[in-house]
């Protein structure tokens, strides 16, 4: 089966979160992805463990293995002449070039955007950064920490009474990976008509403030800054964390007829026409009187209980899982989510398309496994080409 980016040839210079979760996504569309790593070295999530999948030469981080499928390994020492020449090679044969350096890291080897599409007019060429290629701060480095907390992420996250609180993942790289794919993917459709690749500038920033949605609008619309409201949302009344009999659950109701079903349930069903809770903006303006009254209803039966009765007349109800009970969940397994990526543990593409399935495919490769096929059979190198560079240092030895 022909995938959806068969053809795509990827050169893949970033390392970490951000940018290895787009070109990862690329690679199970079916991109080519070559992912360029320093020698002895390579992508610093390599050493980001323990957990650990493998043993001895074969040992890799969970934490490389989140974000590096479907790709090959070439080992160069772009601080090099000769190693920043063979990146020129082959980003001359390439549709796009990833890659997370500081602003102007790559300038001073002559791989920045400007060198390169002189030589390949139609190379889109994505450039990931903490803050941005423009602005006070484009040349600082930047972290997902560091900008969840200056996004005002961490100021909307966590309990009302404790301290700011980053979320359980690094969302703002994950999000910002998935940014850098869908302008990888712009670009790409915008090259079939001009004939002509384009710079694309991501920042962590950027991303992280612009996918605050509604709460930042309400900051727009209001001018006051939105509070850390737990696990309760600022609109919507009951959305929220309830204890249980027997330990804690979601509920979700999203409309007036979801809520008439859940009081129903809970045995309250009276608070459906009255007049302070029947509408969701009513809900908002009592939710002192009614979060009271509703939370000593869910403590009288089990999750299990509420999850079967709730979903029995359709109000949006379920468990709070650990990544294992998630993953283990019967709708989880019927997706496929838990998945192998050759002899390597892989979390599935959420991409369903009915054509070209992306799927796991090859497991993260070991630092620089490809290295001499990639320089063969793309940049057509000579046995003495290769073992003259090796000489110099920029492959390994």
């Amino acid at each position: 089966m022909t995938k959806a980016l068969s053809g795509i040839r990827v050169l893949d210079l970033s390392r970490v979160l951000a940018g290895p979760w787009c070109t990862q996504m690329l690679g199970d569309l079916g991109a080519e992805i070559i992912k360029i790593e320093q020698p002895g070295k390579g992508d610093d999530t390599r050493s980001w463990g323990p957990p650990w999948h493998g043993e001895g030469e074969e040992r890799l981080s969970a934490y490389y293995l989140s974000a590096n499928r479907n790709k090959k390994s070439v080992a160069i020492d772009i601080s090099k002449p000769e190693g920043q020449a063979l990146i020129r090679e082959m980003a001359a044969k390439c549709d796009v070039l990833v890659e997370n350096f500081k602003v102007g890291g790559l300038e001073k080897y002559g791989l920045d955007y400007l060198s390169l599409k002189v030589a390949n007019p139609r190379l889109v060429y994505c450039s990931i950064t903490g803050f941005g290629h423009s602005g006070p701060r484009a040349h600082q480095p930047g972290y997902d920490l560091m900008v969840q907390g200056m996004s005002g992420l961490m100021s909307i996250t966590g309990d009302p009474a404790g301290e700011p609180q980053k979320v359980g993942v690094a969302l703002i790289d994950v999000m910002t990976g998935l940014h850098a794919c869908i302008a990888v993917l712009a670009a790409l459709n915008q090259r079939h008509a001009t004939g002509r690749g384009q710079f694309i500038d991501m920042a962590l920033l950027d991303v992280a403030v612009s996918t605050l949605a509604n709460i930042g609008m309400n900051q727009r619309v209001t001018g006051v800054a939105p509070k850390r409201m737990g696990n309760a949302h600022s609109s919507v009344v009951p959305y929220q964390v309830f204890e249980t009999a027997d330990g804690h659950m979601i509920v979700a109701v999203g409309n007036d007829g979801q809520f008439a079903h859940f009081v129903a349930v809970l045995g309250l069903a009276a608070m459906a026409e009255d007049a302070r809770y029947k509408t969701n903006s009513a809900r908002v303006e009592n939710r002192d009187t009614l979060i009271p009254q509703l939370a000593a209803a869910m403590k009288t039966q089990t999750t299990a209980h509420w999850d079967v009765a709730l979903t029995a007349v359709n109000v949006p109800a379920g468990p709070i899982n650990d990544i294992g009970q998630a993953l283990n969940d019967p709708q989880a397994v019927a997706r496929g989510l838990a998945t192998m990526a050759g002899d390597r543990p892989a979390i599935a593409s959420p991409l369903r398309l009915s054509d070209s399935m992306p799927d796991a495919g090859t497991e993260p490769p070991m630092l620089g496994q490809d290295t001499e096929t990639v320089l063969r059979a793309f940049l057509g190198h000579s046995d003495a080409d290769l073992a003259e560079l090796r000489a110099k240092g920029v492959l390994p030895a």
